[in-house]
């Protein structure tokens, strides 16, 4: 028998990884070739490891039935660490060998392979590596060749294979056993047959179904069908009571469904007009809050619907719904449109523009939402949000909805510190209201081109943004051609009509947004029949015509029924509040402080069209941005001047202020007297009013105060700074306006005449008194 192949070390069971590490260190002869002697030649050991190794392979082998124990708990172990892991279980075959001649054992991947023999280890490390080292190694040409080499050594050699007992278990689970020989009997093993293939999961479990409409035999059939028949009339009559619905409670069901909107469950429509329907009386909340939902929808498909070729039918819609309940719907829906489409932002602003002619509340609240949006916008540099709010305030200015300032104020705030960003978004905004500003305010607007071509030549800023302003100084050279002020399908509203609200960028502003919620209205019927009226009044004439047309026999009817609704139209609204008059000081203070120069503010001016009872407002106004002033400004005195002379009534109306304000001169400080005393000296002196004004002045020491005497100083040394003290003496003397001065130069009496003259002489102006003192001469003579 050929010797054992020995490329590998050959080690007994139960060794541990130092004896084979030692064991390797040790000289191993080389295998000899394959023949049929049977006697086997043990490695070369000395001392006591060569005894210890011997006892060892002499140690008695375990029997049939524990191989097969420890096969099972082998098999077990592995199969459910590989399911742990989420590994297919690997099919492992090894066999632990036994060299009947010499007693040594090993462990074999096949039985009769010694190629792939290696020496048993008892540590579990030592097993998982080189299971995977096999696996990987081990190809199928391999393992045919391997099968055909145990083949020959068979027949060559008596071996007894066994099952290699693993202490620690196997990663995969084991074939199972075959029935071999003895491992002591010499006799060689029987030829074994190829295994085929097996199935790796369990069988299924096998479950026969029960026999159907199969009574046991120990259980009376009529009894049974009986109890059956019995328990199906019990169901049918229980279904029966769950059918019959319980009356529905209208509050109950509504809060249940409000709860499920608000979480975001969809609620059919139909099962919401169904709910509505039960809800008759007005003054619950419940059915004000679906007359609140029906007024949302109405107002968002109409504003959604809007274009050129439908405007003035949803102009029409739109205020049939009720706008002063729902404005603040009004406003977030169109804001929410234009965001979502800009080039739709001209109808937007007609619509807007419509409205604001017959509601200018809804005009005031989108123009200030507008602005707090651009505020924050501006903050977190959000450059869409900027762009579409930029957009919509400079058409709403086309329509001369918001005033010209906001404009200049926000383009003054986007170039003040120019950035790509903040240009790009000047540069869209100008090519919008260019063609405005250029009319209304030329000055300005040339101002701010300036300021562009200022930052096109520090050139700091992109090619693509230093582009842009080229093309929108393109754009004004070609006067707006392609962005109008107003396009013609959209000018609804006649320049007359329109109401302009004067906002501010810098204004505290409320963008009342609780307007945007939902809230109980004790008096509901109340506000919507007021509503009625006033949507009677802005849609009358058509609703008649309609109204006509469709019900010709009921027209007497329908007459009656106009004369009266026009008959309690008529109601006048007073601004208790004066809010109106706030707002009109406002627009008169930042269109002076706007204006280049005085022409220009006496045409934007002249172009608000106050009415009478205000127009006294525009005066004091005037009068008070003077006395604001550091020092006098003759601009003031050009205003006054101008309108003095463009019609009588501000001439009458700057006279009648002069007495106002000197009978008032007292609640103001030094330097706003100064002013004003000058602002009318200027008047006086260019006879813009007359000189009857001075009939009002009393110079005496009981009639005036230290701030009276303080007007008529400067008041006097203006006009004889303008004058002259020659021109000056002969308006004084003028016969005609004798009775007018006699107060400020008294013959009366002595002591005023004496009061008088030294006051004149004080403020070096005693030229004037040379008839005082002649009259004052002749009456002490006289005396005497």
């Amino acid at each position: 028998m050929a010797r054992p192949d020995t490329s590998q070390p050959v080690v007994s069971l139960g060794t541990n990884r130092k004896d084979v590490d030692r064991d390797q260190k040790s000289e191993i002869p080389p295998a000899r070739s394959r023949s049929r002697s049977r006697s086997v030649t043990p490695p070369a050991l000395s001392g006591r490891r060569a005894s210890r190794h011997y006892q060892r392979s002499l140690s008695p082998q375990p029997s049939r039935q524990q191989r097969q124990q420890r096969l099972a708990r082998a098999k077990s172990r592995s199969i459910s660490r590989s399911s742990s892991r989420g590994r297919r279980p690997v099919r492992d075959e090894r066999y632990y060998c036994t060299d009947s001649d010499s007693g040594l054992s090993y462990a074999s991947s096949r039985p009769g392979s010694p190629s792939f023999s290696r020496p048993y280890s008892s540590s579990p490390q030592s097993e998982r590596l080189y299971l995977r080292s096999l696996s990987r190694s081990v190809s199928r040409s391999s393992y045919s060749s391997s099968r055909s080499r145990s083949r020959s050594y068979r027949s060559s050699r008596s071996r007894s294979f066994s099952p290699a007992p693993s202490r620690f278990g196997s990663r995969s689970p084991s074939p199972r056993p075959r029935k071999r020989a003895d491992s002591r009997s010499e006799s060689p093993p029987q030829k074994r047959r190829r295994q085929g293939s097996f199935s790796r999961s369990p069988p299924p479990a096998r479950r026969r179904s029960p026999p159907r409409n199969r009574l046991p035999p120990d259980i009376d059939r009529q009894r049974a069908l009986e109890r059956k028949r019995q328990a199906e009339e019990r169901n049918q009559e229980k279904n029966k009571e769950e059918e019959v619905k319980e009356p529905v409670d209208p509050k109950a069901e509504y809060e249940r469904l409000m709860e499920l909107r608000s979480g975001g469950t969809y609620v059919p429509p139909a099962r919401l007009r169904a709910l509505q329907a039960l809800f008759t009386e007005k003054d619950t909340k419940e059915f004000q809050r679906f007359a609140w939902e029906d007024l949302k929808k109405g107002l968002n498909g109409a504003v959604n619907k809007v274009n050129k070729q439908n405007i003035r039918e949803v102009i029409q819609d739109i205020f049939k719904c009720n706008l002063i309940r729902g404005r603040g719907l009004f406003a977030r829906s169109i804001m929410r449109a234009q965001a979502a489409s800009l080039p739709f932002t001209p109808v937007y602003a007609a619509v807007v523009a419509v409205v604001n002619t017959k509601l200018p509340q809804l005009g005031e609240l989108l123009v200030t939402r507008l602005i707090i949006q651009f505020r924050k916008a501006y903050r977190r540099n959000d450059k869409p949000v900027c762009i579409s709010s930029t957009m919509f305030l400079a058409h709403l200015c086309n329509y001369q909805v918001a005033h010209e300032i906001v404009i200049l104020q926000i383009l003054h705030l986007l170039l003040e510190r120019p950035t790509d960003d903040s240009v790009e978004i000047a540069v869209g905004f100008m090519r919008e209201v260019g063609a405005f500003l250029q009319e209304a305010s030329s000055s300005a607007n040339n101002g701010v081109f300036e300021r562009f071509r200022a930052i096109l030549h520090e050139g700091q800023l992109e090619k693509r943004t230093q582009y842009m302003i080229e093309v929108l100084f393109l754009v004004r050279k070609n006067h707006f051609e392609k962005n109008p002020i107003i396009q013609e399908e959209l000018d609804l509203v006649e320049e007359d009509d329109q109401i302009t609200h004067m906002i501010g960028l810098d204004d505290q502003l409320n963008g009342e947004d609780t307007l945007n919620v939902f809230k109980f209205d004790s008096d509901f019927e109340e506000s919507e029949a007021k509503y009625k009226v006033i949507l009677a009044e802005i849609l009358g004439d058509d609703d008649d015509e309609e109204g006509s047309d469709e019900d010709s026999d009921e027209s007497s009817d329908d007459e009656e029924e106009t004369a009266a609704v026009s008959a309690t139209t008529k109601v006048e609204i007073q601004d208790m509040t004066s809010k109106n008059l706030v707002n009109l000081r406002r627009t008169i203070y930042l269109t002076i402080r706007s204006s280049m120069d005085y022409e220009e503010c006496c045409h934007k001016l002249l172009k608000l069209q106050v009415v009478p009872e205000q127009e006294i407002e525009l005066v004091n106004m005037v009068i008070e941005c003077c006395s604001q002033e550091k020092t006098y400004m003759k601009f003031y005195g050009l205003i006054g001047e101008r309108f003095c002379r463009v019609n009588r009534k501000w001439r009458l109306l700057f006279e009648q202020a002069f007495g106002t304000y000197y009978d008032t001169i007292h609640r103001y400080e030094t330097n706003q007297i100064r002013n004003i005393s000058n602002f009318f000296g200027y008047l006086l002196a260019r006879n813009a009013v007359h000189w009857t004004v001075l009939e009002v002045i009393h110079l005496n020491e009981d009639e005036t105060t230290a701030s009276s005497r303080i007007f008529i100083k400067i008041l006097f040394e203006h006009i004889v700074e303008e004058l002259g003290f020659k021109k000056t003496n002969q308006f004084l003397q003028d016969p005609e306006l004798m009775e007018y001065v006699a107060g400020v130069f008294p013959k009366d009496n002595p002591r005023d005449t004496r009061f008088a003259i030294n006051f004149f002489t004080a403020i070096k102006l005693g030229v004037l008194t040379d008839d005082l003192r002649e009259h004052l001469s002749k009456n002490v003579t006289e005396d005497d």
